[in-house]
């Protein structure tokens, strides 16, 4: 046996701790570089803020501003609890009874995500308007002549917004509380069973708040950042405000500004409830069989469950769909539908290719900041996945002044090689929207791994290198093949977020270049309602598929 003494033993430590340093940066260096690229586009808007606004923000603090940020607060609290209500209450329906329906729901109630908020809006306006079907029949039902001789509610108050959004925006919610559901061990359940505790808020809520907080945010800044709804409601929020003062006012400085306040805003609802759980563990280390057992109702429950979980499938989808379907049906513009097939070929394209680069992206940062970041880094790996706070419009400034930088800076780098070389364009290319998709929607695919990683065991990593797996095959063995339910679930998100983004795609898409979104806005903003609904129907069946395919995936875990 050889023995090591003196500098020997301490060569061989230095020699250790060097590898443990290198194999470390091989992961951190790389995460670092990608929240930069990540968080450049925001720190132009931070950099624009800076400039000289002419005293226009102290006059909208006088006047407009307080009346923004509060339309802003009731949006958020309202849009917040309603939707949690519908995600969580069907999340735990589908998970935990057996009733009729139950399998259809379950993937139903993910449909309404892939309906633009606008969309929702335009349709019930029209619908239940003075002139629409539903006033008009409530008419001649009972002989009624005019607005005087009945009250009927107005469809675009604070409520009807707060309804209409969280109608579209709960299955965030209900996508990731239901994966958490089924990921807990079921001796969990049944260690409270046999000590009487309630499952609901004694083993599901608190295992799966991760889960809610990490959807829930990305609700929150999908609230904030909203347009479409807000301005054809007439609705004035902090967003609403930022189109007003950069385009109706020619001042982009104030607008960033009041982005700032909503960026602001978000981060503090984020820090106080990471602060409240922080000091809490949620990981599950119970072996045996995941998710809860299912039992069986009698059938006035039954019933009770279906309406449950089928009212925010009707509001959210059915009724949208079928307006929709009436519009296409009352068109005599068929033979128009040909432009669409380029369209589809467009917006599969983009929408594919970028939820699958930043689910991979969004993955890598979320699993090194998890296991291999300090807690100052840790700080910047989340500050990228706050894009999603930013409204498109503003968003889109950021990205063009951060690729303008990296063209000129190119050009520079090339010309003292090349004197003569051509320019190096990157803006109007399709490379500007995966850009602009990765830092609005890194948050979508980093909340939801982060969500997953929280319910895993944090001693499985180490437990995998002891055994001499480096943590890159600890990664692949350990982590993925318990993780993979959340990608799959960010996944889907991304490609729905992707496929109806409007303000991104509109302002940076390249030339003669259409999406479903693009198309669909801009005929209903045009009051084109009927025509609107041909594009608007192809994002619905667009998103059906990877729709099916996540319950599928979802349903064969739930029954291990």
């Amino acid at each position: 046996m050889t023995k090591l003494y003196g500098n020997q033993m301490y060569n061989i430590d230095i020699l250790s701790h060097r590898k443990k340093i290198s194999a470390a940066l091989i992961f951190q260096v790389p995460a670092l570089i990608v929240v930069f690229f990540i968080l450049a586009p925001i720190f132009n808007i931070i950099f624009v803020s800076l400039g000289d606004n002419k005293d226009l923000l102290s006059h909208l603090m006088e006047t407009v501003l307080t009346r923004y940020f509060f339309n802003t607060i009731i949006l958020i609290f309202g849009v917040g609890i309603l939707a949690t209500i519908f995600g969580v209450s069907s999340g735990w329906i589908i998970s935990r009874y057996n009733f009729w329906g139950r399998k259809t729901l379950s993937w139903m109630l993910v449909l309404p995500a892939a309906i633009p908020a606008y969309l929702i809006a335009f349709t019930y306006t029209d619908f239940l308007e003075y002139a629409g079907p539903v006033q008009t029949y409530l008419r001649l039902l009972f002989g009624w002549n005019g607005p005087r001789d009945y009250w009927f509610p107005d469809v675009r108050t604070h409520f009807g917004a707060i309804l209409m959004m969280a109608c579209v925006l709960y299955p965030y919610i209900y996508i990731f509380v239901r994966t958490a559901f089924q990921r807990i061990s079921r001796t969990l359940f049944e260690a409270a069973a046999l000590t009487g505790k309630p499952l609901f808020s004694s083993v599901a809520i608190p295992l799966a708040r991760p889960a809610i907080i990490a959807s829930l945010s990305l609700v929150l800044m999908e609230v904030v950042s909203d347009f479409g709804t807000v301005d054809y409601f007439g609705i004035e929020t902090l967003t609403l405000g930022i189109f007003n003062v950069w385009l109706g006012m020619n001042n982009i400085v104030a607008a960033a500004q009041i982005s700032l306040i909503a960026f602001i805003l978000i981060l503090l609802l984020l820090a106080l409830e990471r602060y409240a759980r922080s000091n809490r563990l949620f990981s599950n280390k119970s072996p045996g069989v995941k998710g809860m057992p299912r039992i069986e109702l009698e059938p006035k429950l039954q019933l009770i469950c279906f309406l449950i979980c089928g009212l925010p499938v009707l509001i959210g989808f059915i009724l949208p769909v079928m307006i929709l379907i009436s519009f296409v049906i009352k068109s005599d513009e068929v033979n128009a539908i040909q432009y669409l097939y380029e369209t589809f070929y467009n917006t599969i394209l983009i929408s594919l290719v970028s939820a699958l680069i930043i689910i991979f992206i969004s993955s890598f940062l979320s699993i090194v900041s998890f296991y291999r970041l300090n807690k100052s880094t840790q700080f910047f790996a989340g500050l990228s996945a706050t894009g999603y706070a930013f409204p498109g419009t503003i968003l889109a400034i950021g990205i063009l002044h951060f690729l303008a930088q990296i063209e000129s800076t190119a050009q520079l780098f090339i010309s003292g090689f090349i004197p003569y070389s051509n320019e190096v364009i990157v803006s109007g290319t399709i490379f500007v929207l995966i850009i602009a998709y990765l830092t609005r929607f890194n948050a979508v695919g980093f909340g939801s791994v982060t969500a997953g990683l929280e319910q895993i065991p944090q001693d499985l990593i180490s437990a995998s290198q002891i055994l001499g797996k480096r943590f890159g095959s600890s990664v692949g063995a350990v982590l993925l093949p318990n993780l993979w339910p959340a990608i799959l679930a960010g996944g889907l998100l991304l490609f729905v977020d992707i496929m109806k983004e409007l303000p991104l795609t509109l302002l940076l898409r390249p030339m003669d270049f259409e999406t479903f979104a693009t198309i669909t806005y801009q005929l209903a903003k045009s009051e084109m309602l009927e025509q609107a609904a041909y594009p608007a129907l192809c994002i619905v069946v667009s998103g059906l598929i990877p729709v099916v395919i996540a319950n599928i995936a979802l349903s064969k875990i739930a029954e291990k």
